[in-house]
């Protein structure tokens, strides 16, 4: 397995930002894969996903959006929202000397991509969204704002994964009690004081401050995403990949997206929620078609 470099970028406000960085394998120059995780998650995510693309010859960098994994915390939570994540990636890739990319957004990655497409159209070069679109589930937005923020006490891993599978198992009934330890080391972290999960809980703020916008807005109203949606799509490749049983992506919004994009590419995974891992057999067959075929 390809593994990854650690590297540190710098954010327009002065903090300092992780990724993951894996090299290509050997082959033609193409374009590299940015990979964007979810509200409460990190890089870790694409701990998969991310060498089995490098091993097909694209360099992938996994994020940390800052105030997660290893990239700062903000001092002021209302940074936490897709405007500002998307001029830390803009920053990342021009630090990095990367002008154009493919970008793999699952749920907040996939709207960091959408409001990136139209501050920095020029630095997208195909996208895939993972269980995301412009509009988002008025029950999974409800039941995120249910748990992100809190503080679990956790004291050992079987906890935590019990804790993981207490919060996820209904979108992600098939997962084994081994794969739920995978999951829970990737969404805790070891402190001094025992086990916590690997986010600023001060990311909960958005959602008091305005409970009816998508996940990690802004603080107003959600912004009307369809035309961003729109002009990201038009001239790029498209694969939307969704949860057949998500509360966050209803399939009549991903129908519409097919529509207003007719050559978007779309999988629906069977028997899961919100969100695929990305490590499901369909997930990855419609990943690697989209990019043996892009730039």
């Amino acid at each position: 397995m390809i593994e990854a470099a650690e590297r540190t970028w710098t954010s327009a406000d002065g903090l300092t930002l992780f990724a993951r960085d894996f090299a290509p394998a050997s082959g033609p120059a193409r374009a590299p894969v940015i990979c964007l995780h979810g509200l409460t998650r990190n890089s870790r995510d694409f701990e998969v996903l991310a060498p089995h693309i490098a091993a097909q010859g694209r360099r992938v960098l996994a994020l940390d959006v800052r105030g997660r994994g290893r990239s700062a915390w903000d001092p002021n939570p209302l940074n936490y929202n897709p405007a500002v994540y998307a001029g830390d990636v803009a920053a990342l890739l021009e630090q990095s000397g990367i002008a154009r990319a493919h970008f793999i957004g699952t749920s907040m990655g996939g709207l960091i991509t959408l409001t990136l497409s139209a501050l920095r159209p020029d630095l997208i070069a195909g996208v895939v969204l993972n269980d995301v679109g412009p509009e988002v589930g008025a029950a999974g937005l409800a039941r995120i704002s249910g748990y992100v923020g809190g503080t679990p006490q956790v004291a050992t891993w079987a906890e935590a994964a019990a804790y993981a599978k207490t919060v996820n198992g209904q979108a992600l009934p098939h997962l084994t009690d081994s794969d739920w330890d995978r999951f829970a080391r990737r969404v805790f972290r070891e402190t001094q004081a025992g086990l916590a999960l690997d986010y600023d809980p001060a990311i909960s703020q958005v959602f008091k401050v305005a409970p009816t916008a998508a996940p990690a807005a802004p603080a107003a109203a959600a912004p009307d995403l369809w035309p961003f949606f729109s002009a990201m799509a038009a001239g790029r490749p498209l694969l939307l990949v969704r949860g057949a049983l998500s509360d966050i992506l209803d399939a009549a919004i991903a129908d519409r997206m097919g529509l207003t994009a007719p050559h978007m590419a779309r999988v629906d995974i069977p028997g899961v929620g919100h969100a695929p891992t990305l490590e499901e057999p369909q997930a990855l067959a419609a990943i690697d078609a989209f990019l043996a075929s892009a730039p």
